[in-house]
């Protein structure tokens, strides 16, 4: 069975992106998941120990670029925004790609208050993108 090439783009490749990444690549052997920034930041600690509690151990994961991607050349079935309406119309087109998305979730990294309300509403937007997985990889096995 081929897989596809999926490509999961936000701002920083810091949370949302990665989180996506992550649970595409474990809850379905259909797709091949990566993730980039628009402009690569550093792994976002509050969103590491969100999915540690689930059991997904991305704290080794490194922050990508799209123009990384765009440089090596890579293609993809689907790209797929995660970030703000505005930071999504900023997502390149990238050649012989056939599919592109955008799910708004808000920004782990824009969150004020404490450690503990951080977390939670980081874990809220982890729960958010885990239900939008489930859901794209349900409708994606119709089809």
């Amino acid at each position: 069975m081929d897989r596809k090439s999926v490509l999961f783009i936000c701002i920083h490749n810091s949370a949302r992106s990665q989180m996506a990444e992550a649970f595409l690549n474990r809850l379905s052997d259909r797709f091949i998941a990566e993730s980039a920034g628009l402009e690569p930041g550093m792994l976002n600690p509050m969103a590491v120990k969100a999915m540690a509690e689930i059991g997904y151990d991305i704290s080794g994961n490194s922050v990508k670029g799209i123009s990384d991607m765009i440089e090596k050349g890579k293609k993809y079935d689907c790209v797929i925004a995660v970030c703000d309406p505005e930071a999504a119309e900023q997502c390149p087109i990238f050649p012989g790609e056939t599919e592109r998305l955008h799910w708004q979730f808000p920004d782990p990294s824009a969150i004020e208050g404490s450690y503990e309300e951080n977390l939670a509403k980081t874990r809220k937007i982890r729960d958010m993108i885990l239900n939008k997985i489930i859901e794209f990889i349900k409708q994606k096995g119709e089809e």
